[in-house]
Order: C-alpha cells, then sequence, then structure tokens
C-alpha cells in the first residue's frame, strides 16, 4: 500500500474527505485546506503567540523590571483591547472589498514590529503605547480569517476546518509560554537583554514572516480569487459548491446592509452567545496563571509557564472532538449544552473556592474544554447566515468587537490583578454570564427549528403540496366535525347517510 493510498483511505475513514466526494471536489478541498487554512492558522497562531507573550513575561520578572505593580496589568491589557476594538467591524468591511492577501499580510508585518519594539520598552508608559500598536495590527486577523475560512467550505466541513482554526489559538498561547520558560532559563541577561525581552525577539522574528507567506498563498474568497494554484474550473467549482449549500455572494455595501443585519434574530442571539461564552471561561486564562504564580512553593517561574499552557492544550481536543460530532449529527446545539454544563461547574467550584486542590485545578480544565467547544458556536453562526455574506463578516466583527469590549471593562472590575487568586468578584461574574448563557442557548433551538418549518411550508406551498402540518390540522378539523355529527345522531336520531354528508361537507 501507497504511502498516498494510505492517506486517502485515512481521509475516507475519519470523514475528512468524505468517499463520496467526486475526486475533482477533493482535489479543490485538499488544496483549499492548505492555502486557505494554512495562512489563517499561522496568522492566529501568531497573533496569539505574541498576545500570550506579555502575560508570560508578566510572571517572568518583566513586572519587577518595569515596576508594573497594582493593577497595571489590568491596564496594559486594556490597552491592547482599545487598539484591538476601534478597527474591528470596519476592518471586516475593508475585507469584503479588497483583495485579502493582501490586507492581512500588511496587518500581520505591523503588529510584528511593534511586538519587536516591546522588547526594548523602558518604562510602563512605552508599553502601553506599545501594546495599543500591536492591538491595532492584530485588528484584521482573527475577524478577517474568521470570515474568509467560512467562505470556502460547506455546511459538513465547517465545523472540523474551525476547529482547526481555533486550535491555532491555543498553540500559540502554548508556545508562547514554552519559549519564555526557554528564555528565562536560558537567555537571561545575554547580549544585556533580560529573558522576557528576548520572548518579544523570538515572537517578532515568527510572526513577520508569515507575511509573505500569505502574499504568496492566501487565495481571498471564492468569487474574487486570481489564485495562481487554482484552474480555472476549481475556481468556478469552488463558487457552485457554495451556491448548492445556500451560501450567496456578495451583494455589496449599500444602504440595505443596516437593514439586513438589524432585522436579522441571528445577529443578536449569535452576538450575545459568542460574547457571554468568553465571560464564562475567562478564568481558563490569566487568572488560571496568576493562580500557579500565587504558589511560588509550589511551582517555580519556568513550572508556572509550562503549566499555564494546560487549559489551552486541553482546549485542542475538545475542539476537534465538538467538530466532528456537530458536523457528522448535522446539529450545533448538543456540544454547546454540553459546554454550558462544563461551564457551570468550573465556575460554581471556583466561585465557593474552598474545594479540594484538585477539584479547584480540574475546574480550570474544565472551562478550558468549555473553550474548546468555541468553533462549534462559530460553524453554527455561519450556518444561520449562509445566505449575507456581509451580514455574516459583520456579525462575526461585532461580536468580536462586544467581545474584545469586554475584556477591556471587565476585568478591571471584576478581575483586577490586585484580587488574584481569589477574585471573589470574577468568579461571581463569570458563574452568572455561566447561567445566563446556558438559559439563552434555548433561543436559538426554537428559531433554528421554526425557520425550518417556514421554510419547508413555503417549498410545499409552492408546489401545490399540502404541507404535514396542514394535513394533521385538516384531519383534526375533519374528525371533530365527525365527533360533532354523532353527538347530533345521538340527539336527532339522523341517518348514516346524513352524518357521512355532514362530516365529508
Amino acid at each position: 500500500m501507497t504511502i498516498s493510498h494510505f492517506i486517502k483511505r485515512f481521509t475516507e475513514i475519519i470523514a475528512w474527505y468524505p468517499k463520496e466526494m467526486p475526486m475533482n471536489e477533493r482535489i479543490l478541498v485538499h488544496k483549499i485546506d492548505w492555502l486557505v487554512l494554512g495562512f489563517a492558522c499561522l496568522s492566529f497562531f501568531t497573533k496569539f503567540l505574541d498576545v500570550s507573550a506579555l502575560t508570560n513575561a508578566y510572571v517572568s520578572n518583566m513586572k519587577e523590571d518595569l515596576n508594573l505593580y497594582g493593577n497595571r496589568l489590568n491596564y496594559i491589557n486594556a490597552m491592547y483591547e482599545v487598539g484591538y476594538c476601534i478597527f474591528q467591524i470596519p476592518s471586516n468591511m475593508i475585507i469584503t472589498r479588497i483583495p485579502a492577501q493582501y490586507y492581512l499580510p500588511a496587518a500581520e508585518v505591523l503588529w510584528g514590529l511593534f511586538t519587536l519594539g516591546t522588547a526594548f520598552v523602558k518604562n510602563y508608559q512605552q508599553l502601553l503605547a506599545m501594546r495599543f500598536m500591536v492591538g491595532l495590527g492584530a485588528t484584521a486577523s482573527y475577524v478577517g480569517c474568521t470570515h474568509i475560512v467560512n467562505s470556502w467550505y460547506r455546511r459538513s466541513e465547517l465545523g472540523r476546518r474551525n476547529a482547526i482554526f481555533y486550535s491555532s489559538m491555543p498553540i500559540g498561547t502554548m508556545l508562547a509560554g514554552y519559549i519564555q520558560s526557554a528564555t528565562y532559563t536560558h537567555l537571561d541577561n545575554t547580549a544585556g537583554l533580560q529573558g522576557w525581552r528576548w520572548l518579544f525577539i523570538i515572537c517578532a522574528i515568527i510572526t513577520i514572516p508569515i507575511a509573505g507567506f500569505g502574499v504568496i498563498f492566501f487565495p481571498d474568497v471564492p468569487e474574487r480569487t486570481k489564485s495562481r494554484f487554482l484552474t480555472d474550473e476549481e475556481k468556478k467549482l469552488a463558487q457552485t459548491r457554495l451556491l448548492e449549500e445556500g451560501f450567496q455572494p456578495s451583494t455589496g455595501l449599500n444602504r440595505s446592509l443596516i437593514k439586513r443585519v438589524f432585522s436579522r434574530w441571528q445577529f443578536y442571539v449569535f452576538v450575545y452567545l459568542l460574547v457571554f461564552r468568553g465571560m464564562g471561561v475567562y478564568a481558563s486564562g490569566t487568572p488560571f496563571t496568576l493562580f500557579l504564580k500565587a504558589q511560588p512553593d509550589k511551582y517555580s517561574i519556568p513550572r508556572v509557564n509550562d503549566l499555564g499552557t494546560v487549559t489551552s492544550a486541553i482546549s485542542i481536543p475538545a475542539a476537534f472532538i465538538s467538530a466532528y460530532y456537530s458536523d457528522l449529527r448535522g446539529n450545533r446545539w448538543e456540544m454547546q449544552v454540553l459546554g454550558g454544563i462544563l461551564m457551570l461547574f468550573g465556575n460554581i467550584c471556583l466561585t465557593i473556592w474552598d474545594v479540594p486542590y484538585g477539584l479547584k485545578f480540574f475546574s480550570f480544565i474544565a472551562l478550558g474544554i468549555a473553550h474548546g467547544f468555541s468553533p462549534t458556536l462559530i460553524a453554527w453562526t455561519t450556518d444561520q447566515i449562509s445566505d449575507d455574506l456581509e451580514v455574516r463578516a459583520i456579525t462575526i466583527a461585532t461580536y468580536n468587537v462586544l467581545g474584545e469590549m469586554s475584556n477591556l471593562v471587565v476585568p478591571l472590575v471584576a478581575w483586577p490583578t490586585t484580587k488574584a487568586p481569589r477574585y471573589k468578584g470574577g468568579y461571581i461574574w463569570s458563574l452568572t454570564t455561566s447561567i445566563v448563557w446556558f438559559t439563552t442557548l434555548a433561543l436559538p433551538i426554537y428559531f433554528e427549528r421554526r425557520d425550518r418549518r417556514l421554510k419547508l411550508r413555503g417549498t410545499l406551498d409552492s408546489i401545490g403540496v399540502i404541507s404535514p402540518t396542514e394535513e394533521k390540522e385538516g384531519e383534526s378539523e375533519l374528525g371533530e366535525s365527525y365527533s360533532h355529527s354523532l353527538n347530533n345522531d345521538e340527539k336527532n336520531k339522523s341517518s348514516p347517510a346524513e352524518i357521512t354528508a355532514v362530516a365529508v361537507s
């Protein structure tokens, strides 16, 4: 058996490329996986590599070197969020108009250069300025790449591809921890630079070359791609696949866009669910790292950097399991229910706090697993807004803006660094948002089923067929008429023929 045959059989077994998929489509999807997911994953990976570097640097003597005491870490993170938020929605509107293979790599270079600049800051004020610019450059990465990734695949392919894309985030977070552990151990004071400064230098060296990869290989969206790696037939097939799934091409930016956005229940419900999901699993990030750092007798600085990646690592298999399940089952809500249960469990234990150490540690892990179900929620959003590309792009951008705004404001109030690791207010807030999120999950399930019924009824009406619901209603009415006739028969002693005539009439 050749390697290529083995790979073909393996991808069929795991349903990555279904057995019934035609060979020309299989070749196309294979190319899309490498061209689209290739750059999107690398870009998202480097974004979180650079973002996560700050927390790892903070627990590796950056705090002491730059006098970052009190709640200054919160303010630094807030400055990043300000830069990240202000250009989100305009950025995703721009990406529907101009070539993504140039726009996204340019943003990659911008935040990579300011990540490099972070290595040479001398004080708190300079660090604030650098993090603002890193946030401004990184604004295009997540929403832009999410929009492009979800513009190439069939519904049955979306969950798994979103899982791969999502996995770039925890991998970036994990690698930042491992690099910091290594630089603290091996490069501290090399060339007169502390170990945490070397972390930012290495992150920038990894980040900036990715832009070149994007310019060469990233194919933009199907309707305007000019990729040299796709044939004309493959470009046509890419568009045909989406039309067959109900995905509609761009209708352009016009006055109707605002009405189209605000008249869709999907905009409100999915933005809400996506934002509140982030609040519910917040403790799996920085609070978990500071929980470890608060135990210096148990964990050294390199150990904190290594163990701090556990919640990110566990989210990767969680993402793939939930994605595979939802793709093969054909629904997205079941794994969201499981994620909601894990959020409730983890936040209840952490709110109580005085629980066995192992249970407390596992509660952080549970939140990491719940975080891994996020790609399925993104796929669900895409499924439900397949008919309007611009509305889909704005919905994803709006969720990210509001999510980042919550990361800007909520940590200052509920998660101040001075309250670590107990964070009583923070855990109460996360528990509250988890309860609200879980109860509200019924909304998209109801609306989805309602829309499906309405669509089926409209289709049957258009071809002159009575829908099953109407047929049952008709039968019910006939039965009531017949029952009424029988009652009259008892009273009036009517003949069977008269009863039948009444029932039929």
